[in-house]
């Protein structure tokens, strides 16, 4: 017999279910920790070459070479947080990473050298390395059968979203009231948000799950059960290898959209706010309510129609019409959507492939090398982009274009073995 009290949490648990949430139930830690650290992000992320301009000497050409720099030395942190995933499981690694990320940018007001910019840097990103490379490992702990783990991915994409939207929106506002001191305060503000979310993390206590997860450690180091094990997994290979086209792509809008919009196009500067906003709003809002319609159909399949119209999105953008006007901003908008729609489909999708293929016993290996994918493709965008874009306004485009296809068509081969044994 239902009780009364029981009723609520019934219809509660069905609206989830309509809007293609999980079960939150015993989680509300873990959906916390995320939003708070997307929060955190966003507080920054768009603000970093600005703070080290106005409150350092150093060059802002420098400042751009010394961010490179540490996030390049940042590059062998996924191999490196493998082994511990494997043997602390991955919730201590999450906490240990975000504690990184708050003694990182506590030590931003002391940056004022090049290299300590650097070193700065490359604290900050070893941290958001090592805490990306954790998450898909604690959604699955989160994650009560096998087949509510995209829910969960779609979940922690729209928290993202929404955290690093409204931490963007507040700095903004902060830096335009108060300046430099704002922009110290951000800094501050922001390390304790890591603070507060690896507290979270800690206090946050998984249930069993049907998954095959724990959140206890196996620490196998020997042979054919390290990484050369993960190294020889074919399909697994080519998931990363389509994962690292699709993280190109991602990269657009932080390396080339601002610059093809007002140097190619020759549209007004906050047209590219415009495109940036909708892009968070729509990821925010209808992320999981998407993903829910799609989610009876083949997973490798779905992650393989999100690649087709990251593709589809960049050939839009490669027929814009320069010059500015109505019609070029329309299409702009046009071709934002098709991206957006891209990674509603193509982001939970593939991240719940890289725990689907990799071998339990090895789960952090599987995942470190996943994570490079995010690395590399993080390091050689801005570089990659920019250069392409050098050559003539149609070529970055075409480039990401045809990567994206490519994925596509490597993406719907993974319906490997252990992806049916997971269904």
């Amino acid at each position: 017999m239902t009780t009364r009290t029981d009723r609520p949490a019934a219809a509660g648990r069905r609206t989830g279910s309509r809007l293609g949430l999980p079960e939150l139930a015993g989680h509300g830690r873990l959906v916390g920790a995320n939003l708070i650290d997307s929060l955190g992000t966003g507080l920054v992320l768009a603000f970093t070459v600005v703070y080290f301009a106005r409150t350092t000497s150093v060059p802002l050409a420098q400042i751009g070479t010394a961010l490179s720099l540490g996030r390049l030395l940042s590059l062998p942190v996924p191999a490196l947080v493998g082994p511990l995933l494997d043997r602390y499981g991955p919730r201590r690694v999450a906490v240990a990473a975000n504690l990184v990320c708050a003694v990182g940018f506590l030590g931003f007001p002391a940056a004022r050298s090049l290299w300590s910019i650097v070193l700065t840097q490359l604290v900050v990103q070893a941290g958001t390395t090592a805490y990306w490379t954790s998450s898909r490992s604690l959604v699955a702990l989160a994650a009560s059968s096998p087949q509510e783990r995209p829910r969960w991915f779609a979940l922690v994409s729209a928290l993202r979203n929404t955290g690093m939207g409204l931490g963007a929106l507040v700095s903004s506002a902060t830096v335009d009231v108060a300046g430099a001191t704002g922009l110290r305060a951000v800094v501050v503000a922001n390390a304790l948000t890591f603070v507060v979310a690896a507290v979270m993390i800690a206090a946050w206590s998984p249930g069993p799950t049907s998954t095959g997860m724990t959140d206890k450690g196996i620490d196998v180091t020997s042979g054919g059960f390290g990484y050369k094990a993960v190294l020889r997994d074919r399909v697994y290979l080519r998931l990363v290898a389509a994962n690292l086209a699709y993280v190109l792509g991602a990269m657009m809008p932080s390396v080339l959209l601002a610059v093809y919009v007002t140097a190619s196009v020759r549209s007004p500067a906050w047209l590219v706010g415009v495109l940036l906003a909708l892009n968070t709003a729509v990821v925010a809002t209808a992320q999981t309510s998407t993903y829910r319609l799609l989610e009876r159909h083949r997973l490798s399949r779905i992650a393989a129609a999100g690649l087709a119209a990251d593709a589809v999105a960049f050939v839009l953008f490669a027929l814009v019409p320069s010059g500015g006007g109505i019609l070029a901003g329309a299409c702009l908008v046009a071709a934002t959507l098709v991206f957006t729609a891209a990674e509603v489909v193509g982001s939970p999708s593939l991240n719940e492939l890289s725990v689907r293929l990799s071998a339990p016993h090895l789960h952090g290996r599987y995942q470190a090398v996943y994570q490079m994918s995010w690395a590399v493709g993080g390091a050689l965008a801005p570089a990659l982009l920019t250069g392409l874009l050098a050559l003539g306004p149609l070529w970055p485009w075409i480039a990401l274009a045809l990567g994206t296809a490519g994925a596509a068509a490597v993406a719907v081969t993974l319906d490997g073995r252990r992806v049916d044994a997971a269904t």
